[in-house]
């Protein structure tokens, strides 16, 4: 599996339509998807994955009135339960020759009922491109790793091995979980991480705490409150990337956010890494210049782009969560991220 700064042919994103993901935040939520994609735009095609024509006119319009060239966007009429495409997406493997899509399986986070759709997305997608359907064996969500493209993979006791709170893999062990990355996605390395940050509905998403943005460097978030639930949890994942090797850039953490006495995943390691540019969730908060910041000096040869996710927060997920990336089919080429 490329590290997700190698060279994109797309990004996938689902349009948005199930209002109960945003209850009563609904309608500023598709402008902000027009957003995304106006950032995406100019470096890859978009592809878009609606459920109906008048759910495709209704991206269209949107993306005409933000200054989208639809020339770069791909519609797929591929229904969806949510628009959640990291977790359900095609996730693109690559071999020296082409690519090929790993269908891991989908539950909806060991937690909601409607995800059927979603589980399709992988298969239809292979048909659709004609790629190869790999087998990924057990229930994973695209979230819940974080690779370097080098054969490392990061992630969570907390999401994989938690034998009753949300249990993808009941029975499933550490190490068979470990063999499906390597005969699936062709790590070498995981590194196990323990616990996510307070408020993700997935319990213990790796892509909202922990990031690769080298190959031997991650970004961790940081919480300076020793108060606060999330301190000790990404000290102890310090203190487990320092004696696994691995640089840490802190990452800081903004102030709770809270809406209708929830505390949301608010969280800037949640950024995704496109062929011209980095967005990354803010939270008008003082700290979203400091993150962003440390993100542009991590990459200094992309754009690094703010986009409002107060609103998109409330749905439990921001940027990454929305976003699956397609490699370009060539044979990986040295390459590192700056």
């Amino acid at each position: 599996m490329p590290a997700e700064w190698e060279p994109h042919a797309a990004t996938w994103i689902g349009w948005p339509h199930n209002v109960s993901d945003w209850p009563g935040k609904f309608p500023p939520i598709p402008w902000i998807y027009g957003e995304i994609v106006r950032a995406l735009s100019p470096g890859e095609t978009v592809r878009i994955l609606v459920n109906s024509a008048a759910h495709q006119a209704q991206a269209t319009r949107v993306l005409a009135r933000v200054g989208v060239d639809t020339a770069r966007v791909d519609f797929l009429r591929f229904p969806t339960n949510r628009g959640w495409t990291r977790d359900f997406g095609p996730i693109f493997v690559r071999s020296p020759k082409a690519l090929a899509i790993a269908r891991f399986h989908f539950n909806a986070w060991a937690k909601y009922k409607d995800w059927k759709k979603d589980a399709a997305i992988a298969e239809r997608a292979a048909k659709r491109f004609q790629l190869p359907l790999i087998d990924g064996k057990i229930v994973l969500e695209g979230g819940s790793i974080d690779v370097n493209g080098g054969g490392a993979l990061l992630t969570t006791e907390e999401c994989l091995l938690d034998p009753q709170v949300q249990t993808r893999n009941p029975g499933v062990s550490r190490y068979e979980i470990e063999n499906v990355f390597r005969d699936v996605l062709g790590v070498t390395r995981t590194i196990w991480l323990g616990k996510g940050i307070a408020g993700d509905d997935t319990h213990g998403h790796v892509d909202d705490l922990c990031r690769f943005v080298k190959s031997d460097t991650v970004v961790l978030c940081r919480e300076d409150n020793p108060k606060d639930v999330n301190y000790k949890p990404l000290a102890e994942n310090r203190d487990r990337l320092k004696g696994a090797g691995i640089e840490v850039i802190d990452l800081p953490m903004p102030a709770p956010l809270y809406f209708d006495g929830v505390r949301l995943p608010a969280s800037y390691a949640n950024f995704y890494i496109a062929n011209a540019a980095v967005l990354v969730p803010t939270f008008n908060d003082p700290k979203d210049r400091i993150a962003l910041g440390i993100l542009a000096e991590c990459f200094p040869n992309r754009s690094v782009v703010g986009i409002h996710a107060v609103d998109l927060v409330w749905g439990l997920g921001t940027i990454h969560c929305l976003t699956q990336q397609e490699p370009t089919g060539a044979a990986k080429s040295p390459h590192d991220s700056r």
